[in-house]
């Protein structure tokens, strides 16, 4: 008795990857970040920031370096707003509050 071939689209799909844990990766990579304390500034550093606050105008491209989460992160790109009654400042779309704002650079 002669084995009958086995479609090759079905024989393509056995090789196809497979995760036996849905969300296993991205629970590694959570558990595996490393998480920081905010920096306090210093009086110097701060009147430094607010310097550099106040040259910032819509349109210009930045760069920040901010806290987020228990880490610290870079954004680069263009300033979409600058709100100083909300202090509030939005790269793009990500807002990101006056307070969590370590250093900007342009």
């Amino acid at each position: 008795m002669a084995r009958q071939k086995m479609p090759l689209d079905k024989r393509a799909a056995q090789f196809l990857p497979f995760k036996a844990v849905a969300g296993l990766d991205e629970a590694i990579a959570a558990k595996e970040k490393i998480t920081v304390p905010k920096i306090e500034l210093s009086e110097d550093s701060l009147r430094e920031l607010d310097k550099k606050m106040h040259l910032i105008r819509k349109g210009m491209m930045v760069s920040v370096v901010y806290f987020h989460k228990e880490e610290y992160l870079k954004i680069t790109g263009m300033v979409a707003r600058l709100d100083e009654t909300a202090r509030i400042l939005q790269v793009v779309n990500t807002k990101i509050e006056f307070d969590d704002i370590l250093d900007v650079e342009f």
